[in-house]
C-alpha cells in the first residue's frame, strides 16, 4: 500500500508541476516583458533625459516583438545587484553587458550570445600594457565586473575596486594605482567622448561573449527568447541597430 500511496504522491506532484504556469505563460498573458538594466553604460544602455535608451534597449525591445510580447517595461539598478534581482524574480531577463562565466552560469541561464568583447589594459603612456608588466603592479577595476578574476594573485598584482569604471580612471590619473581594466566597448566610448587624456590601452587580453540573463529554470522563455534574438539577427535589425550606435557590426565571429 505504501508503494500504490507513494505512485498516487508522485502523480499528484506530477499534475501540480504540469498545471504550474511557466514565466514565459505569464508573459504571455499578460503580454508586458519585465527588463533591467544598470542605464549608465553609453551606447549599450544609458538615459537620454529621463529616456532608456541604448543598443541593447532596442535590442531587448526587437526581439520582444518577435514573441509577441505587446510592452517591455524598463527598470535600472546598479551593475553589481543586477543579477541578484533577477534571482529573486523582480523582473524576467537582464540586459546589461553581463560576459557568460561558469560561476554566472551556476545562477542564472544565459541566451545566445548577441555580442562578443573582452577587456583592455588602460593606462598612461609608458604604462604596463600586457598581463606580465602588470606584475607587482595595482589595477583598478569596476565592482561586479569579472575583470578581477584575470590576475594571478601570486604575480603580485594588487586589485582595487572602484563603483564605476570612471572612478577607477580618476584613481589612475592620480597615481592611486597603475592601471585600469576595462571592457574595450568602454574604452571606446570615453575616448569619443575626449574623456582619455593622456592615456593608452592594449588589445583584448581575453574574449568575453556578452548575453541576456534570465531566472534560472525557465527553458520555454530561454528558447523563445532566443528565437527572437535569431530572426533579429537574420533578418537585417541586428545589422541596423550595430551600425547605429557602433558603426560596425559587433556580434560573435
Amino acid at each position: 500500500m505504501k508503494f500504490v500511496s507513494l505512485l498516487v504522491t508522485a502523480f499528484l506532484f506530477s499534475l501540480t508541476a504540469q498545471a504550474s504556469p511557466s514565466q514565459f505563460d505569464e508573459i504571455k498573458k499578460t503580454g508586458v516583458l519585465h527588463a533591467a538594466s544598470e542605464g549608465a553604460f553609453p551606447p549599450f544602455n544609458y538615459f537620454k533625459g529621463k529616456t532608456l535608451e541604448g543598443f541593447e534597449i532596442d535590442l531587448t525591445n526587437e526581439i520582444s516583438k518577435r514573441i509577441g510580447v505587446k510592452k517591455v517595461e524598463w527598470k535600472t539598478y546598479a551593475f553589481d545587484s543586477l543579477l541578484i534581482g533577477l534571482g529573486e524574480k523582480r523582473y524576467d531577463l537582464v540586459a546589461a553587458s553581463h560576459a557568460i562565466t561558469p560561476e554566472r552560469a551556476k545562477a542564472v541561464d544565459f541566451l545566445n550570445p548577441y555580442y562578443c568583447s573582452g577587456g583592455v589594459i588602460l593606462t598612461k603612456s609608458g604604462g604596463p600594457q600586457t598581463m606580465a608588466a602588470l606584475a607587482k603592479k595595482t589595477v583598478a577595476v569596476a565592482v561586479g565586473t569579472t575583470y578581477a578574476q584575470f590576475f594571478d594573485k601570486g604575480k603580485g598584482i594588487e586589485v582595487k575596486t572602484f563603483p564605476k569604471d570612471v572612478d577607477g580612471i580618476q584613481a589612475l590619473l592620480s597615481n592611486k594605482v597603475d592601471a585600469l581594466m576595462t571592457d574595450k566597448f568602454v574604452v571606446l566610448q570615453l575616448k569619443k567622448e575626449g574623456k582619455l587624456p593622456g592615456l593608452v590601452y592594449s588589445e583584448i587580453i581575453e574574449q568575453e561573449r556578452i548575453a541576456i540573463a534570465v531566472h534560472k529554470g525557465e527553458p520555454q522563455l530561454v528558447a523563445a527568447l532566443n528565437e527572437g534574438l535569431s530572426k533579429v539577427m537574420s533578418d537585417g535589425t541586428y545589422a541596423k541597430l550595430s551600425q547605429k550606435y557602433f558603426g560596425e557590426d559587433i556580434r560573435c565571429k
